[in-house]
């Protein structure tokens, strides 16, 4: 799997919320691979959930519609966001791990159709959400905005409440014994 701006590049400063309903079909993977908001193209949408294995997960956005995912079948809320995974995984292992940008791991690509994306995020990226506290949410949170060129929020707030979010999925993801996978989708 590609790092960098090769999933999808709908990032902004919106963090976490309700995807738009409608249908946004194309061809080929243009969609999954080109939603950038400038020329008048729709942004790419993320939907982060859980799911014990990779088939499993694979099988989310057959079974459901993305659009009609409103937590998903596992039982476990998930969040839409236009966070790009590769962002999302930057922000802890930079912030929280003191992980070098360049060395951010790779996400894993479970299912590429020509309507979305399935990629699994490696638990390396939710498990130091769970043991910090408020300080080390709060310093990720300063450094990550002080990172240059990258997408996601642009300032430290919005960057903390990002890593509350996340910290709270990561608990949820723990107790259901779950990994964290992300659905993309145009």
């Amino acid at each position: 799997m590609h790092r960098g701006g090769e999933l999808g590049e709908g990032t902004d400063d919106r963090g976490p919320g309700r995807a738009q309903r409608g249908r946004h079909r194309r061809e080929g993977t243009e969609g999954i691979t080109g939603g950038d908001n400038r020329g008048g193209r729709m942004g790419v949408t993320y939907k982060y959930f859980g799911a014990p294995n990779g088939a499993t997960a694979a099988r989310v956005p057959i079974s459901m519609r993305p659009e009609e995912l409103g937590g998903d079948e596992l039982g476990m809320g998930g969040m839409f966001t236009k966070i790009k995974p590769e962002t999302m995984a930057a922000m802890v292992l930079t912030g929280i791990e003191g992980i070098p940008l360049h060395k951010v791991p790779p996400l894993e690509l479970v299912v590429l159709h020509p309507d979305y994306a399935v990629v699994k995020l490696p638990m390396t990226v939710v498990d130091p959400l769970r043991g910090v506290g408020e300080e080390s949410v709060g310093a990720a949170a300063f450094i990550w905005s002080t990172v240059p060129d990258r997408g996601g929020p642009r300032d430290a707030f919005s960057v903390y409440q990002l890593l509350h979010e996340w910290q709270d999925f990561s608990h949820r993801l723990h107790e259901a014994g779950h990994q964290a996978y992300c659905l993309v989708w145009p």
